[in-house]
């Protein structure tokens, strides 16, 4: 079986920076047991698959070692390969997923993800999480993962975290925040359960920083950086119980896979 096969570079305007997605559209799905593997070999933070459903797509992703519930920069890669590679006409591309309907649309020259919003709630910080952290963050809140809200970009730029421990903790993964200088916050995300120490940028993330940032703040529109090795460049809005992320994406390479 031959298969196409795109590397994007998503919420990057330029190759080598964002997050590199593999992204692989199917006519139909092949066993789970096959994307994860196709997953594994690519090595990616997350590959996207998707196969025509209805008007729209169904979608998926994986990390290299489990299938995950939502994906930012892998649906953001998919989105580009449907309109810059496969000919797609509509806009914006509905998906289904396992979170549910979400979207993808042309907005001021930039990719806009349309995403359920994942408020945080505060929560005493465990004293695992500091551990790990290598560092006392001065609020703690929790949804899908931990958000450890700390005073300064530095104490960002500055951690080090002991990714086994973090691997221990009750919750998917650690988003590490705090207050930006050139632009309104700046994020970390370290997931070492799902196989990722430290993501380069991550959509998912960014529904719960959104919300969280946007009261704080007192604005619905904010713009967002990831300080990752490669970095990220995100521009986000709340939109009532979803949340608006866009970004840019590039293709960095096309080919096939035989299986």
């Amino acid at each position: 079986m031959t298969l196409d096969y795109f590397h994007v570079d998503a919420f990057a305007d330029r190759v080598f920076t964002g997050n590199p997605a593999g992204v692989i559209p199917l006519k139909r799905w092949l066993p789970l047991n096959v994307l994860q593997s196709l997953a594994l070999e690519n090595n990616h933070a997350e590959t996207a698959f998707f196969v025509p459903r209805g008007s729209g797509f169904h979608l998926r992703w994986f990390t290299p070692i489990v299938e995950m519930d939502l994906c930012g920069h892998a649906t953001l890669a998919a989105a580009h390969v449907l309109w810059n590679h496969l000919a797609h006409a509509g806009d914006p591309i509905q998906f289904d997923t396992l979170s549910g309907p979400i979207s993808v649309s042309k907005e001021s020259g930039r990719l806009m993800l349309d995403f359920p919003s994942r408020p945080p709630l505060a929560t005493e910080a465990p004293p695992e999480l500091i551990e790990a952290l290598g560092a006392k963050p001065f609020q703690v809140w929790k949804s899908r993962d931990y958000l450890a809200v700390f005073r300064r970009e530095e104490e960002l730029r500055a951690l080090a975290p002991d990714f086994t421990k973090l691997a221990t903790l009750d919750c998917f993964g650690v988003i590490a925040t705090a207050p930006g200088k050139s632009v309104d916050f700046v994020s970390r995300f370290f997931a070492p359960k799902a196989g990722i120490n430290e993501d380069s940028v991550t959509g998912s993330a960014h529904c719960t920083l959104t919300p969280y940032w946007a009261k704080r703040l007192g604005k619905p529109r904010l713009r967002a950086e990831q300080l990752s090795a490669r970095g990220g460049r995100l521009w986000c809005e709340v939109a009532g119980d979803r949340v608006k992320i866009a970004g840019h994406a590039v293709t960095y390479l096309r080919g096939q896979i035989e299986v």
